[in-house]
């Protein structure tokens, strides 16, 4: 034997003897090795826990489901401390078709085609494995590739099939309510028709898990807020057929009683008296049981400015269902208030404010409210004392105010007093009210100030139909002033006049999270060009909720330079939101286009045109805008902030 061969066959025992070492050590008990020699005493060593990879085929919509709730998913990643051993994983393997199916049914796929497998490790040879014994690293892979390699992965393969169907469905009612269907109550009627109308599961649609128990819930729902306030299922059943991929629905209603308002009972009062309380109720006793009657009470009283909380409901004994108690808890405010703040807007500038309220002066049932406004542009004062309900839900109301406003080139001081009378109903807003008006208007150019006055009626309408009156999304609000009066001023000719104010603004969803919203103003005086009306009550255009782009009432007509409040107006805006992201959903940005001016004349308005971005934050006292537009007839951006709400 030569010398080059005596150490090749010695390098090959060496290798020889290096995978034999390497393979006993990595050898497991019961796996062809020899037992490893415990030290007497020694405690046993603990389970292996299980280390794999998951990956799971099925359709996009599914996917989640089965990553979500799948065993073999939630132990994938879970602590040293909380994993599942070998034998464990060996079980959720043998049952992961199963939860698969059972999972899968919840969403109306009964005939799916499963399968799970394991699919091992690939080696990277003999020689690589010599080396990784060696050093512990994989040739040209690194520790965490080489980890993942070595990680068993299993594969679950899902095909759900068809899905399954509605293919009909039945909706019948026991008790009152069918004896008067039976009878021919056309109320009876139209509610029994209507809840198999709204029904969510027609034929023809998905059956799933979720949208069944959906559908039984809203429908329960609405027949017991339509008067019956103990309505229960009677039976309800679903049959599949998972051959056919349909199911047959069938369904009984227990209406139950009738419900019917009795006595109103109130709990909580200390300061304020139950008159104030029960006139806002719009049903008596005998009234039948509606759930949006309840509701709209509710509201009133907590818009009525005396409770920090109210909640209304009868009481849903069975026994008393023909005059049901309506119970009416409320938590009062305290007798007086005062709010100090400060705050700033884009219209008027920096403020400071005072504010002071008593919710019973001297025992009259009247609210006082007072607030003072201090800054460098604007201050105020206004004073309301306004009833508490009166019988139709009408509150008397006594007010006024006085006003100093600095604008670009002009100040404006006012006085105004007014006495009326408000009515607010679940949607619409009324006011009716005779009103005196006095303003001074000072102009540098101008050899003297323009004084007028005016006294006149006036006719207020708010009509609101929005999803949410806060933070609108759908439907609209259209707001109406009319008024009529005689106006004197010592630079113009005393007249009659007339004056009307529109305006619309509504709101629609575009697709899944694209919102839209467009507003319309107009308004007119009507008299003659010779009469001299208060400045207060003409018209004037720019400011955040007009054209943004522009000041503060920097819009109307020009005369020897100066701009001056018109007889004519018009203003209009469009506005496209979105959420920047699906978890913030309150933070919005916006882009925008506004247009609109004042003028004598229609011939003589020619609109100015503003537009650009905005963010949004629905806060929950309503939407805090901040928008940066440009002004194109002053060429120039302006910054706009404001907080509003839906009329």
């Amino acid at each position: 034997m030569t010398l080059r061969a005596l150490w090749a066959a010695l390098a090959t025992v060496l290798a020889a003897l290096l995978l034999a070492g390497c393979a006993s050590l990595g050898e497991s008990p019961g796996k062809g090795g020899a037992d490893k020699a415990t030290a007497p005493g020694a405690a046993a060593s603990a389970p292996e826990r299980a280390e794999y990879r998951l990956e799971v085929q099925a359709p996009d919509a599914l996917r989640p489901l089965l990553l979500n709730y799948l065993d073999l998913a939630r132990f994938q990643n879970a602590p040293a401390t909380e994993g599942i051993t070998i034998a464990e994983l060996d079980r959720l393997v043998a049952a992961a078709p199963a939860q698969v199916r059972s999972l899968l049914e919840t969403e109306g796929y009964f005939n799916p085609t499963v399968k799970v497998e394991r699919v091992s490790a690939q080696p990277r040879g003999p020689a690589a494995r010599l080396v990784g014994a060696i050093t512990g690293k994989l040739p040209g892979a690194t520790p965490a590739s080489a980890a993942a390699d070595s990680t068993p992965l299993l594969r679950v393969q899902v095909d759900p099939g068809p899905r399954v169907t509605v293919s009909r469905f039945s909706l019948d009612v026991s008790g009152v309510l069918n004896d008067a269907v039976l009878a021919g109550d056309n109320h009876a009627i139209d509610q029994l028709a209507a809840l198999r109308k709204q029904w969510i599961l027609q034929p023809g649609q998905p059956f799933r898990q979720g949208s069944w128990s959906e559908a039984k819930t809203s429908t329960l729902a609405r027949l017991r807020a339509e008067g019956y306030a103990v309505a229960s299922w009677s039976s309800t059943a679903a049959k599949v057929d998972a051959q056919a991929q349909t199911a047959q629905l069938t369904l009984v209603l227990d209406s139950g009683p009738l419900f019917r308002m009795g006595a109103i009972r109130i709990e909580g009062l200390e300061r304020y008296d139950e008159d104030s309380v029960r006139r806002l109720a719009t049903f008596g006793p005998g009234t039948p049981y509606d759930d949006k009657l309840l509701l709209d009470y509710q509201e009133r009283l907590q818009k009525l400015g005396l409770f920090e909380g109210a909640f209304v409901e009868i009481d849903p004994n069975p026994a008393t269902a023909s005059a049901a108690p309506v119970l009416v808890r409320v938590k009062e405010l305290p007798l007086q208030a005062a709010i100090f703040g400060t705050g700033y807007s884009a219209n008027t500038g920096p403020r400071i404010t005072l504010e002071h309220q008593h919710r019973n002066v001297f025992g009259t049932r009247w609210v006082a409210k007072n607030k003072f406004e201090l800054g460098p542009d604007q201050k105020l004062w206004q004073g309301d004392l306004t009833s508490h309900p009166l019988e139709g839900l009408y509150r008397n109301l006594v007010s006024g105010s006085a006003t100093s406003l600095r604008t670009t080139d002009q100040v404006l001081t006012s006085w105004s007093a007014r006495v009326g009378r408000t009515q607010d109903t679940s949607r619409i807003e009324r006011l009716y009210y005779i009103e005196y008006v006095n303003a001074r208007l000072s102009t540098p150019t101008a050899a003297t100030d323009s004084n007028s006055d005016a006294v006149s009626g006036n006719y207020n309408w708010v009509f609101r139909k929005v999803d949410n009156v806060l933070l609108p999304t759908q439907g609209y609000t259209l707001s109406a002033q009319v008024a009529g009066g005689y106006a004197r001023s010592s630079s113009a000719d005393n007249g009659p006049f007339a004056r009307t104010y529109g305006r619309l603004t509504g709101y629609w969803p575009l697709g899944k999270s694209w919102y839209g919203s467009a507003r319309l103003e107009l308004g007119q005086i009507f008299t003659k060009d010779s009469v001299g009306v208060p400045d207060t009550l003409l018209f004037r255009a720019g400011g955040d909720d007009s054209v943004r782009g522009y000041a503060y009432r920097s819009l109307g007509p020009t005369v020897a330079g100066t701009v001056t409040s018109g007889r004519m107006l018009f203003t209009g805006s469009v506005e496209v939101a979105r959420p920047i992201s699906a978890n913030r959903p309150a933070f919005w940005w916006a882009v925008f286009a506004d247009a609109g001016n004042a003028a004598n004349r229609w011939s003589d308005l020619h609109p100015a045109y503003g537009y650009g971005v905005g963010l949004r934050w629905r806060s929950p006292v309503g939407p805090l805008r901040l928008d940066l537009a440009y002004g194109e007839q002053v060429r120039a951006f302006r910054v706009h902030l404001s907080v509003g709400i839906a009329f």
